[in-house]
């Protein structure tokens, strides 16, 4: 037995609760007979990577989650805002889609198409059941019936600077046309707490062309104190899901009726929001309620 089969035995021994080991178990999926899924997604890794991370989510970020019940069953797109310089936030929805949701669901993010450039993470991506962002991808994912997660800022949310938390910035239309040619219903999805977690203040654009990526950023404590300023702030989150939108009309229509569906998943996305800062109170210092 190798040295990390121990920790890996040894981590889900420790780290992952039964629950969580459960519902991976019990969540919709298609293996092959080698256990992957058609997109590599491995069960086994994937209770390796909640062990390590279910702690974080339940006391260190001490998530809450509001209108589970208004994701129906079979293909959804879930639709969230982005924010907080790394993705935490989508970490942290793909978690309440499984630990929280009942039945469990496996949410496939969209993720950026420069992130498996990154040495071994497009295999981790892909073991934990993330997707590259391609319009192909996402299309055989819902025709399979499978809950996609959609962050339509783009980097242009991921990247905003402190002062503009929670402000939506331009969403790309894409999703609307294959909601449309795929009878998929949207959900929206307010993420409330990432975007003060990671403070950013500046961008240094100069690195961010050297190390190929959408930006560098700047916070109060890094790059100041190194490696510790890349931890995350404690902030409280809450995840709220809207009730399902449902359009009809032609995937190929001017962009104008498209953009104007855009716009009311836009407007939907920010009264979550809205409703989700009124009630938070301070970011940092809530407790997880009892």
């Amino acid at each position: 037995m190798t040295v990390l089969k121990l920790l890996r035995d040894k981590l889900l021994e420790v780290g992952l609760s039964e629950d969580a080991a459960r519902r991976i178990e019990n969540a919709p999926l298609k293996l092959n007979s080698a256990g992957f899924d058609p997109w590599g997604l491995q069960p086994e890794y994937a209770k390796v990577v909640v062990a390590a991370v279910e702690w974080l989510y339940r006391h260190y970020f001490r998530v809450e989650t509001a209108g589970t019940g208004h994701i129906p069953q079979g293909r959804v797109l879930i639709i969230a805002n982005h924010g907080g310089q790394v993705p935490v936030d989508g970490m942290l929805l793909g978690l309440s889609l499984l630990l929280d949701t009942q039945p469990p669901r496996i949410g496939r993010a969209m993720v950026e198409r420069w992130s498996p450039t990154i040495p071994f993470v497009g295999t981790f991506f892909s073991r934990i059941g993330q997707v590259v962002g391609d319009p192909q991808n996402a299309r055989d994912l819902l025709n399979n019936d499978e809950c996609v997660l959609v962050f339509p800022e783009g980097t242009r949310g991921s990247g905003k600077l402190f002062p503009s938390r929670y402000q939506l910035q331009r969403f790309g239309t894409g999703f609307v046309r294959l909601a449309l040619e795929t009878k998929t219903p949207i959900v929206p999805a307010a993420i409330i707490g990432c975007e003060e977690m990671y403070p950013g203040i500046y961008h240094i654009e100069a690195l961010a062309k050297l190390l190929k990526t959408p930006y560098f950023p700047v916070t109060p404590f890094f790059p100041l104190l190194g490696p510790l300023g890349m931890l995350p702030l404690p902030t409280k989150v809450t995840i709220r899901f809207g009730e399902p939108l449902r359009f009809e009309g032609d995937p190929d229509g001017a962009d104008a009726d498209i953009q104007r569906m855009v716009n009311q998943v836009k407007d939907a996305l920010k009264r979550e929001i809205d409703v989700g800062l009124r009630l938070r109170g301070s970011a940092i210092f809530n407790k997880a309620a009892k």
